[in-house]
């Protein structure tokens, strides 16, 4: 079928949505809800079969859904309705959710169902929540719907329809008047809910040494004290604040935005309050964190028997100069330990997006930011493609973009979960890319699909990336078992005898490749590109970057995602 998406945005369920549907031989083709009049000609340019709608802020206009079939995603179960659904479900501490496909209608969130399925509710961040059990639900159920609209014979049902059960729960807008924290007498538990419930957006708006700050990202600390709501202690960027029965460490800060001033956003804590911020304690985290402790780090290390497990979890994936020197000093000393397998990656959510935009836009010079931060990446990629005394496997629990998705690949194996969605590609952001691409990409997919992928910038599904080389492993779990999956199946690739062996190798694998064409020949090219970019004024990047880091609206859908995907069916995943 001819599908066209609608979105406010190109996020990640977006992409996925796409990529999915595109995998199972649908054309697809996206239009940005940009305007209403937009919105009409796209229809008639693509007189598209089905209208599906993965996130979407604002109506569809009446003329369009009396015409077209016009398929809404709602994050909540049926009956669920209102613009703050899974606000509401993590405020309301629930355990089970769910996601529906409506057909658009007069009242919102009123229409028919198509389907609807259910999801857990882990204790985690709502932007996590979303990625991961939200997307796996709403990829299900748009599948179904979507099945249901081209068998041409599924009738879908009323919301009142008798023995459905659906009773209507219309919940208000979540405000910030129900998101602020009470330092004086909310527990820990209740503040790190709220912080979870707004870690990405639109966070929690608070004061903060006398100056109005959101706060994005939450974490509960078992050991720390001090007065309710005073700052007692800094780490790797991240402020710890007291409560009432014991401290929370938060991550991000993004200032208010002044009236008639510039679009703000997140920033590491201690970046963004800068000179404001009392002298405090930097307390660095455990390597290893026993068993029952509650603290925050976003680089761990355990191990189990021959593995070692290195798991990071940076915020939104993106990696400063700072986070990958850290990183890097992480692995080296991994290395030190007595292990054949070295697994990478958090249990988790996003693998990694490469380089912080965010912290670039904020430095005094963007230009030498972006320069010490891609080189900190190239290090950091360069440590695992020389490391030849143990396997490497890269764990992508969820997302990878750009410079991450690279880093990935400067391992022996990569798994990757089946609701992950990868962007090989750096375009869109006017760059070259770095990170030894040259290099790996197109010694995993060829020299052909290296130059598709980062020409065409569009998403790749797992099951996508394994067909054509670009993963190993597809790993079909729910986001909670990812971490126990993986441990299982590399216990099993440290004792499989064909490990050693490989090891082995290894030595003799990097001095050939050293020899046909040494991986600083990838390095000094790719960095060329990158420098040339980087020190001109002029190129795109900067306003790209700039309109990036303050979600700055489009002001049409951009070309790429008008052409959309071709019939071209695969044949699905692993």
């Amino acid at each position: 079928m001819d599908i066209l998406l609608v979105a406010s945005a190109f996020n990640s369920l977006t992409q996925r949505v796409f990529a999915e549907l595109g995998d199972r031989g649908h054309t697809v083709r996206v239009e940005l809800a940009l305007g209403d009049e937009a919105l009409r000609e796209a229809v008639r340019r693509t007189a598209p079969d089905l209208v599906v709608a993965p996130m979407l802020k604002t109506a569809i206009p009446a003329d369009i859904w009396s015409r077209h079939v016009c398929l809404i995603v709602h994050p909540g179960p049926l009956g669920d309705r209102g613009p703050s659904s899974l606000d509401w479900a993590v405020h309301t501490g629930a355990t089970d959710w769910g996601v529906t496909v409506l057909q658009a209608a007069r009242e919102m969130d009123g229409g028919d169902v198509w389907a609807t399925v259910p999801c857990p509710v882990p204790a985690v961040a709502k932007s996590d929540l979303y990625r991961n059990e939200i997307a796996d639900a709403a990829l299900e159920a748009v599948l179904l719907a979507v099945e249901r609209f081209a068998s041409g014979t599924y009738v879908p049902q009323p919301q009142d329809t008798p023995g459905q059960e659906a009773v209507a729960c219309v919940r208000p807008y979540f405000d910030q008047s129900l998101r602020r924290v009470d330092w004086e007498s909310d527990p820990t538990e209740t503040v790190v809910r709220k912080l979870r419930g707004a870690d990405s957006q639109p966070g929690v708006l608070d004061e903060l040494l006398e100056e109005e700050w959101y706060l994005h990202g939450g974490h509960a600390e078992d050991s720390l004290r001090g007065r309710p709501g005073e700052l007692i202690a800094t780490r790797y960027g991240a402020v710890c604040r007291a409560t009432v029965d014991g401290a929370v460490w938060i991550p991000e800060l993004r200032p208010r935005r002044k009236e008639g001033g510039p679009a703000t956003f997140k920033l590491p804590a201690v970046l963004a309050l800068g000179d404001r911020l009392p002298a405090l304690p930097e307390i660095a985290a455990p390597w290893e964190l026993p068993d029952g402790r509650r603290t925050w780090s976003d680089i761990r290390y355990r191990e189990a028997g021959a593995v070692g497990f290195l798991s990071f979890a940076f915020a939104g994936g993106a990696m400063s100069t700072e986070q990958c020197g850290r990183l890097l000093t992480a692995y080296r000393s991994a290395c030190s330990r007595p292990t054949s397998v070295l697994v990478l990656g958090g249990s988790r959510d996003f693998f990694s997006n490469g380089i912080h935009l965010n912290v670039i836009e904020a430095a005094d010079d963007p230009a030498r930011e972006s320069w010490e931060n891609i080189n900190a990446m190239d290090d950091l990629v360069e440590a695992l493609l020389t490391t030849t005394d143990r396997l490497l496997v890269s764990a992508l629990a969820g997302n990878a973009a750009a410079g991450g998705a690279m880093l990935a690949l400067a391992a022996d194996e990569v798994w990757c979960r089946s609701g992950a969605v990868l962007n090989p590609h750096y375009r869109l952001m006017g760059l070259y890319g770095s990170e030894y691409w040259t290099y790996t990409l197109p010694r995993r997919v060829g020299d052909e699909e290296a130059q598709r992928l980062t020409r065409r910038a569009l998403p790749v599904t797992a099951a996508r990336a394994h067909e054509i080389g670009l993963v190993d492993v597809v790993v079909d779990s729910t986001p909670q078992d990812f971490g126990a999956v993986v441990a299982d199946r590399a216990a099993r690739l440290a004792s499989a005898p064909a490990t050693r062996r490989r090891i082995g190798e290894k030595k003799a694998a990097r001095e050939r490749d050293e020899a046909v064409a040494p991986l600083s020949t990838y390095r000094e090219r790719e960095l060329a590109e990158m420098h040339s970019t980087f020190f001109d004024p002029g190129a795109p990047y900067h306003a790209l970057r700039a309109a990036f880091v303050r979600k700055t609206k489009p002001t049409s859908t951009p070309r790429h995602l008008k052409e959309g995907t071709s019939r071209v069916r695969t044949s699905g995943g692993a």
